[in-house]
């Protein structure tokens, strides 16, 4: 296990980015640049409606806030919004954060009762002086500001929580550190089966770039849990004179990296996208080494140039990629380690 974590095979590295695919995928790119990218195959729906706001005239922040709306709406998606998976409490709670090309940030967390967490974090960075409100006092401001509110808990959802109080043990869990995060629910934690996030970078007609990141949390997590999602650095970050990238899979891991500022501070020291994600994966198996073995965590870049790229600990992690034809395509990353 230790040699599989800390000495990533030779055949893993030479697998994760053929030479052949990066550089017909770099044709492509400068060919058509991309303008918006988002995580997970749902993010193709989040494109289409942040290239249309962009279509509109709206800058990158529209884009990636009307994206994140998209996903936000969908009940079908279990991890952001309405319709995503409660607490173990059964209670659904929302993070967000937005970020804009000049350093303007806003965020939520733990927010109740209201669909668009997005925008209320755009609120929050347009209309306070501040850059997180958190709990009550977030639900509160959003009131004020005209959100209307609305049960999150859809009953899909509901059954999928009490399947879990059945068969899950369910106890308290202090001490994330040796908790068994599988008990947490199905399937890789981290993973597209267990409760993910949407990430979302663009870029605006006007060449300025926005980023946006918007999830109900871990399926089942601790009442106040708070991941990477609504943290600028670590689930999103953006720098208009490099790019901006965002981060999906356990928060927990992100926010240990600072994962979003690590991937755009290596972009700025000249790594490409792709290798610029894949560094932060390396240095987190470095550092967790057998604590993240069967977890996923993935980062997703988009640089000043239109290059898009990711990289993941797990297979599996992928993400839509709009260029400026318009035209989207459903990218998979490279991973650390190899399916078992």
């Amino acid at each position: 296990m230790e040699s599989r974590l800390l000495a990533v095979s030779r055949r893993a590295l030479l697998t994760a980015a053929p030479v052949a695919a990066l550089a017909g995928e770099a044709a492509a790119q400068a060919a058509a640049p991309v303008i918006m990218v988002s995580t997970w195959d749902f993010g193709a729906a989040a494109n289409a409606a942040g290239v249309s706001a962009r279509a509109n005239g709206g800058s990158a922040l529209d884009m990636v806030e009307a994206g994140g709306r998209v996903a936000e709406a969908d009940e079908s998606n279990s991890s952001v919004g309405l319709g995503g998976l409660p607490d173990r409490d059964g209670r659904v709670t929302l993070d967000a954060c937005i970020m804009g090309w000049n350093g303007d940030i806003g965020a939520v967390c733990a927010l109740e009762d209201i669909v668009h967490a997005v925008s209320v974090a755009r609120r929050v960075m347009e209309r306070t002086p501040h850059t997180m409100l958190v709990g009550e006092g977030a639900r509160t401001f959003a009131l004020e500001q005209g959100f209307e509110t609305q049960n999150l808990l859809t009953p899909r959802a509901e059954a999928a929580w009490r399947e879990w109080l059945r068969t899950a043990n369910y106890a308290p869990r202090v001490n994330s550190e040796n908790a068994d995060w599988r008990a947490q629910g199905p399937a890789t934690p981290g993973g597209p089966g267990n409760h993910d996030t949407i990430g979302l970078l663009a870029i605006g007609a006007d060449q300025r770039m926005a980023g946006a990141c918007t999830t109900s949390g871990m399926a089942f997590k601790m009442r106040g849990r708070v991941g990477d999602s609504p943290i600028i650095g670590a689930g999103l970050y953006v720098d208009d004179e490099v790019g901006g990238a965002t981060a999906t899979g356990v928060g927990e891991d992100v926010v240990r990296v600072a994962g979003a500022h690590a991937v755009v501070e290596a972009m700025r020291h000249g790594r490409d996208p792709t290798a610029a994600c894949r560094s932060v994966i390396e240095r987190l198996a470095r550092l967790r080494g057998r604590k993240v073995a069967a977890s996923q965590v993935a980062l997703l870049a988009l640089d000043k140039q239109g290059r898009a790229g990711a990289f993941a600990l797990q297979p599996g992690f992928t993400f839509a990629v709009t260029d400026a034809a318009g035209r989207t395509r459903i990218e998979r990353a490279g991973s650390l380690f190899e399916a078992p």
